[in-house]
């Protein structure tokens, strides 16, 4: 008998290396931009999609490959931005400080000076910059000159990946079956993929039981509802 694989409250570790980056047709115009950084027109990119989409894993990708440091959009109004701009950078949830005026004008000179500097700039968001409330009209007019790229919603083989990863974050091998049948039954994104994952590992610690396509079945039942 093959002994079965439990599930233990274990780490959660995201793999954020380029060889972990899953390529499909819903992705790879932006996976091109990423690796092609050095042609950007005006130095720039703003990569769109919604939570779970790997806009984090593509910038940490952008950022191995340029050098570049991280930040996150709502940290900018504390950091040193001569400092930053030294270097290529990359803004996380660029657009969660649309009303924030400290941070706003923060991001506003860090894209001048690092441009100036002759570094890129890469700007994750969930929406195109033109959809941002930002307060602050030059920072909005820099905001929508900058080349955008959208990742789509999941096709089969990207969804099938997505869900292959966030269990391996997690150190979780289901069974053969099981995501083959998660891609038929869930709904198609990547926050459900997240949620689906996160309640099947949750579950499977609270009843010490194997991820196996019986057991998630269960588990989709009561996420229904």
């Amino acid at each position: 008998m093959t002994p079965r694989q439990l599930s233990f409250d274990l780490p959660v570790r995201p793999a954020l290396g380029r060889e972990d980056f899953f390529v499909s047709p819903a992705n790879a115009e932006a996976v091109g931009m990423i690796e092609a950084w050095q042609a950007w027109p005006a130095r720039k990119l703003i990569l769109a999609g919604p939570p779970g989409s790997g806009k984090t894993h593509l910038a940490h990708v952008w950022a191995a490959l340029s050098s570049a440091r991280i930040i996150t959009a709502t940290d900018l109004a504390e950091a040193n931005i001569p400092d930053l701009a030294t270097a290529p950078v990359a803004i996380e949830d660029a657009d969660r400080i649309a009303g924030n005026r400290t941070a706003e004008e923060a991001l506003f000179h860090l894209h001048n000076l690092t441009l100036a500097e002759g570094h890129a700039l890469l700007f994750t968001a969930e929406r195109p910059a033109n959809l941002w409330p930002v307060t602050l009209p030059d920072l909005m007019s820099r905001m929508q000159g900058t080349l955008l790229i959208q990742l789509r919603a999941p096709d089969d083989a990207l969804l099938a990946a997505v869900l292959t990863k966030l269990f391996a974050d997690r150190q979780i091998a289901p069974s053969p079956d099981t995501i083959p049948y998660l891609t038929r039954r869930m709904d198609r994104s990547f926050a459900a993929a997240r949620e689906v994952v996160t309640a099947l590992d949750s579950a499977a610690l609270a009843e010490h039981r194997a991820i196996t396509r019986a057991f998630a079945a269960q588990v989709l039942d009561k996420l229904a509802q």
